[in-house]
């Protein structure tokens, strides 16, 4: 397995370096630029337009970052580029605008959002966007046919499991992935430890980075029992 230091070597900006959406909302042009500012890597995630195009945005509905009604699916990414996020200057980016702003100055960390039904070929879509990228990406999932596709598919891209829970369901369902190639895993900070961390660190020599991190508690659990936080709401 090729070197993944880079994944762990500095904190990850969830969905960009935001404020808590009072002035500089999550996953937009501005919350990454400043995490190229500050030396953070970027957390960000990725739904298909209408048309097919990758964007950046988190949420399968359009209300809580736009006003507007609808979901993500259902209009093109000319169409979301039009929409205000959070009534600042900001739009919704395609993947490629990303790209292109990052530029490879800093990690990025692209979580794909499957969305069953709609997101059909998106692995393929995030694919093709990266294949001129020459900066550092890894790509997740919480969807395990997305996982699957991307195992498949993924060219030498490092592949995470998006994971939380404590169960021995959960423990086996997360288990079960591993068959499926994966560099790393993502996992909820609430839920450290579990077996599967654990054996993802100690026995496979994989790491395991955390979600979110938003006060000291959690950042001292990351670093306990995991190798890199994904944070938000404060400066590291």
């Amino acid at each position: 397995m090729s070197d993944l230091s880079w994944l762990t070597a500095q904190p990850i900006a969830h969905r960009g370096f935001h404020d808590m959406n009072r002035q500089r909302w999550e996953n937009t042009l501005a919350a990454f630029e400043a995490a190229v500012d500050h030396g953070y890597a970027i957390e960000c995630d990725v739904h298909l337009a209408a048309d097919g195009v990758p964007v950046v945005f988190h949420d399968e509905t359009l209300e809580r970052l736009t006003g507007r009604e609808g979901r993500v699916w259902q209009l093109s990414s000319t169409e979301l580029a039009a929409l205000r996020i959070g009534g600042t200057s900001q739009t919704v980016p395609t993947l490629a605008q990303v790209l292109e702003r990052i530029g490879g100055r800093v990690p990025l960390v692209i979580e794909l959002k499957g969305v069953a039904g709609h997101d059909s070929g998106l692995a393929e879509k995030v694919l093709a966007c990266l294949a001129a990228y020459e900066g550092k990406v890894a790509l997740m999932s919480f969807a395990h046919w997305i996982i699957r596709e991307l195992g498949a598919n993924a060219g030498g891209w490092p592949i995470g499991l998006t994971a939380e829970g404590r169960s021995a369901a959960d423990m086996e369902a997360h288990f079960s992935m591993l068959a499926h190639g994966l560099s790393f895993a993502s996992y909820n900070v609430d839920d450290l430890p579990n077996p599967f961390v654990s054996f993802l660190r100690e026995r496979l020599s994989l790491p395991v980075i955390t979600w979110t991190v938003r006060n000291r508690e959690a950042m001292e659990r990351t670093f306990r029992y995991a190798d890199q936080m994904t944070f938000e709401g404060f400066s590291p």
